[in-house]
């Protein structure tokens, strides 16, 4: 299962609606017992991923997930790379609340005219 999302309150817009030491995966995980659960895609806007670029650079998706034998992650990052897109393991799970903090800036910053809806943040590996 890949989670895409990044629970921000909508009402006020100025926080995360998950507990600061969680996030919104981890609390897919804990009802998705035996599942496999990754974070992905939340830090990219749409704009960014159809292009294929933001800026100049190839468009990147981090990658998150406590996958023991790294499967589904791997099949993950293999299916993002060969559509063109660079992928980054990010690492256990437990990194989606950093994950979900940086998609919550980007959204932010966009909502806040800062920069376009179709930009975004650039990953240099």
């Amino acid at each position: 299962m890949v989670d895409i999302t990044n629970p921000l309150n909508f009402d006020t817009f100025d926080s995360l609606t998950v507990p600061a030491d969680s996030s919104a995966a981890a609390e897919i995980a804990a009802k998705l017992p035996g599942s496999r659960v990754l974070k992905a895609f939340n830090t990219t806007f749409a704009g960014a991923l159809a292009a294929g670029t933001v800026g100049q650079l190839t468009t990147t998706v981090l990658v998150a997930g406590d996958d023991a034998d790294a499967d589904a992650k791997t099949t993950l990052i293999d299916v993002i790379s060969a559509a063109g897109l660079a992928a980054v393991d990010a690492g256990a799970l437990k990194r989606a609340r950093e994950m979900e903090a940086l998609g919550f800036l980007q959204i932010s910053l966009a909502a806040n005219e800062k920069f376009s809806w179709t930009g975004g943040f650039g990953v240099v590996a």
